[in-house]
């Protein structure tokens, strides 16, 4: 299918036409996971899951950034808005994530001095504006966003902004993929991947995990349109047998992604073992400032540890996104758990299931 504007792909009888073709070639019971927090919010907004046959079910998978990073972590951040002389600034996503006991609402609330930006310079912008004043960035997120901070870093050593700091909580997904096959309680049949890392580190990036596993494999964009086409594309490997590594967003991604962006984050960040909600320690799974930009390392400069940290009581945000539980299993979910009184992060992200859930499921 080649189409070549975003205007296609929302055509209501372009996905008549796809949800026709996916409805012929279903007779098995299929178990797809949209590994992107985007496509679980286009899925619910668009009643994806309404006009799929029952034999196809989509989970969600570990696509919201601010939904993995480890409790350790957001407890951390709390700690550095609370030290002085300090200002953190963050996207808005993470303002409202409960800690262990506090959150960067509350804390700015308080009188801490935690701003929300749109972009890693406006971070930058902040340090340039305040040298009298330390400037921590929280870095959360997946390839997509990963290589802005990592271009901030560069522009930051360059200009001796040496009051800017990042804090690194990057994640990767390829390794995140391989822990996922790796989980014995979790059936998957096939993996709707990710449009916007995509972009970024290309489709044969996934040819690893593809080769070791053999699990379907389709990339997707975001519109109702891409999403029943890669639907399509998946059950048509499964119904078949011809499990294969396809591209159905090449409007956007190419076999090799964008090599500046990868090389920006080769030269700025370096692969480390780190923790995943729901998922424990993934070898090779973060990204670590390297020790040519350690003077703009929050970690190193104010001396964060990562101190031991349960999750909130009760909440299964950590089985949401991986895939072996749906929020309305969740003993708390619009009972204690609400976007207005979050438990978890799942409920408090844009890209998160349980706030998908929540808005647009009944």
């Amino acid at each position: 299918m080649a189409l070549e504007y975003v205007e296609e792909y929302r055509n209501p009888e372009l996905s008549r036409q796809l949800i026709g073709q996916i409805r012929a070639l279903s007779r098995k019971n299929i178990r797809l996971m949209e590994v992107c927090g985007t496509h679980t919010m286009s899925i619910f907004r668009n009643g994806i899951r309404s006009v799929l046959p029952e034999t196809i079910s989509l989970l969600s998978g570990p696509g919201c950034p601010v939904c993995v990073t480890d409790q350790r972590e957001i407890d951390a951040f709390i700690r550095i808005a609370r030290r002085e002389n300090v200002t953190v600034a963050t996207f808005g996503d993470l303002l409202r994530v409960p800690g262990s006991e506090s959150s960067l609402e509350k804390e700015r609330a308080a009188g801490r001095d935690i701003r929300i930006v749109y972009s890693t310079f406006d971070a930058l912008e902040i340090a340039r504006n305040h040298p009298d004043r330390n400037v921590v960035f929280l870095g959360v997120g997946f390839e997509t966003t990963a290589p802005t901070v990592a271009a901030s870093l560069q522009a930051a050593r360059a200009g001796a902004v040496g009051n800017y700091l990042v804090f690194s909580a990057h994640k990767q997904v390829i390794p995140a993929l391989f822990a996922l096959m790796d989980m014995e309680s979790l059936a998957i049949d096939g993996f709707l991947l990710p449009g916007h890392v995509s972009v970024i580190i290309g489709v044969e990036a996934y040819r690893p995990v593809f080769e070791k596993h053999g699990v379907p494999s389709v990339v997707a964009g975001f519109e109702p349109g891409d999403i029943l086409d890669a639907v399509r594309l998946l059950v048509n490997q499964i119904e078949t047998g011809a499990p294969a590594l396809e591209n159905a967003y090449v409007r956007a991604v190419t076999p090799e992604g964008n090599a500046k962006a990868r090389q920006l984050l080769a030269d700025v960040f370096t692969p480390v073992d780190t923790a995943w909600r729901g998922m424990g320690m993934i070898p090779g799974s973060g990204l670590a400032i390297r020790e040519e930009y350690a003077a703009h390392d929050a970690q190193k400069v104010l001396e964060i540890p990562l101190e031991p940290a349960s999750e909130p009581k009760g909440c299964r945000c950590g089985q949401v996104i991986t895939g072996q539980m749906t929020p309305p299993e969740c003993p708390l979910y619009r009972k204690t758990c609400t976007p207005m009184n979050p438990v978890g992060p799942c409920m408090v992200s844009s890209e998160g299931t349980c706030a998908a859930y929540y808005r647009y499921h009944r």
